[in-house]
């Protein structure tokens, strides 16, 4: 990493300063290239700005934060949310969401901004004619809850706050993106079996019904977010 760029984060109270070997050099330990490869991942692969990664750094830093206040600062800051277009059937989508967050007892935080992109999905789908794909969303968040156990307990094992924050970033935007690849294989194999293989039907249907993009028929996600989100070591 460029010198000039440390200093940078150093003006910026992204980094501690390091440790005066003379008025011209600094000495910089373990800690910092920890710090330094945190922020990177944080910038690179969250895609956060400075300014949120100053927040999540904060929180970080302060002993006194609660590891889950911790978690999710992270994760708010990677959590894309999908604006849904106002009226009637954005407003019963978000009942919908809470109906659901109650159904399961799914203990999210009040106004979590995966509950808004959820609705926006599911108000999406039903402009377009693909509302029975809500009906399904019971078995999508059964999926979802299955994946999140796996999501936290790889977070578990990190003991580090730092580590805790960079595997909840890279959980959540490539644990997500293995997820969607995963799914798109079993696309392809479970068309196969339904349509080409031993027993299946002929002319029912093309191979691999689904989109190349690995999203169910209408744009559905490809993964409904669930305590704090699918793919977040997650959160």
């Amino acid at each position: 990493m460029p010198v000039p760029t440390i200093k940078y984060y150093v003006r910026e109270r992204l980094l501690p300063a390091g440790e005066l070997t003379n008025p011209n050099q600094a000495e910089y330990g373990p800690g910092h290239e920890r710090r330094l490869r945190l922020i990177r991942v944080l910038l690179e692969v969250g895609g956060l700005s400075l300014a949120t990664i100053g927040e999540v750094l904060k929180a970080t830093d302060d002993p006194a934060q609660p590891v889950l206040e911790v978690l999710g600062a992270a994760a708010k800051g990677v959590t894309p949310l999908e604006e849904g277009e106002s009226g009637p059937e954005l407003e019963q989508a978000r009942e919908d969401v809470a109906e659901l967050l109650r159904r399961r007892d799914w203990q999210v935080s009040e106004g979590a901004t995966a509950a808004e992109s959820l609705a926006g999905v599911i108000s999406a789908l039903r402009r377009v004619g693909h509302g029975g794909l809500v009906d399904l969303i019971e078995e999508y968040a059964d999926a979802a809850e299955s994946v999140a156990r796996v999501d936290i307990g790889y977070v578990q094992r990190r003991v580090a706050r730092e580590d805790l924050v960079e595997s909840v970033v890279v959980g959540t935007v490539l644990g997500e993106a293995m997820f969607g690849a995963l799914r798109r294989l079993a696309h392809e194999d479970v068309s196969f079996r339904l349509y080409e293989g031993p027993g299946g039907g002929e002319g029912e249907g093309p191979r691999g019904d689904w989109p190349a993009g690995g999203g169910a028929p209408g744009g559905a996600p490809d993964g409904v977010e669930g305590a704090g989100g699918a793919g977040a070591p997650g959160v």
